[in-house]
């Protein structure tokens, strides 16, 4: 009896799963270790942030004090960057790290970035689809079960395939962000460099902080896509079973 509900397909999200865990324990772990060092100019984070956004000429972008453990973020709808307890006072190569980042963002709506673009463009269509995808899928799985028994219109199997593509939205939202990410941590350590703010031993540091930061969007993605293919596999599995 177990044998016959046991879903194999569930092993594909480990691997994914023992990835995202590392990748949050990494981000963390580095995060502590660089927040021990202060930078030897004693710039704030805060600091930092209007300064380049000055060098930038975003002198309209506010910066603000935010709740929280690394909820850093750049919110284009409102012009502000918020900065975590961990960060916005901080002196360390850590959280200058995290603040020039957010930072990278800001230049990247600034300056038209294509990729960027794409990403705010999808925040309102990811966020419906994400809503309805699963729904849409346990419905038609339902239902194909219902056609199963009594041979009627498999109408549940195109609801399934329907709720796969609406999920698939959100695996493509996840692949865009990736060079949004990547792209404003250059953006952050090439700025950290060329105008001084950190020094040459001090840079590194940074990278240090960002790559790990980096590494929780790629585990979201693999996530993403192992969810996804599983999805496949039991929406396409059931299709031929019946």
């Amino acid at each position: 009896m177990f044998y016959y509900y046991y879903d194999w397909t569930i092993l594909i999200l480990i691997p994914p799963l023992i990835l995202s865990l590392y990748a949050q324990f990494k981000v963390n772990s580095t995060y502590k270790k660089f927040s021990q060092i202060k930078n030897a100019r004693g710039f704030t984070a805060r600091e930092v942030a209007r300064r380049i956004l000055d060098a930038n000429g975003l002198y309209d972008i506010q910066i603000e004090h935010i709740k929280g453990n690394l909820t850093d973020h750049f919110d284009p709808s409102s012009n502000t960057i918020r900065l975590s307890d961990s960060v916005d006072n901080s002196t360390s190569v850590a959280a200058i790290g995290v603040a020039a980042h957010e930072c990278g963002h800001a230049v990247q709506h600034a300056v038209g970035y294509t990729p960027i673009k794409i990403r705010t463009a999808m925040v309102p269509i990811t966020n419906f689809s994400s809503k309805l995808s699963i729904l849409f899928i346990i419905v038609g799985l339902i239902l194909s079960n219902m056609y199963r028994a009594t041979n009627g219109n498999n109408f549940g199997f195109t609801l399934a395939v329907i709720g796969i593509c609406l999920f698939a939205v959100a695996t493509v939202f996840q692949l865009v962000t990736l060079p949004v990410e990547f792209n404003a941590s250059s953006r952050a350590l090439k700025t950290l460099e060329t105008d001084n703010i950190l020094y040459d031993d001090e840079v590194p540091m940074a990278r240090k902080v960002l790559t790990a930061a980096a590494l929780t969007y790629v585990a979201a993605l693999i996530s993403s896509i192992a969810s996804l293919f599983r999805l496949v596999l039991i929406v396409f599995g059931g299709n031929r079973r019946n």
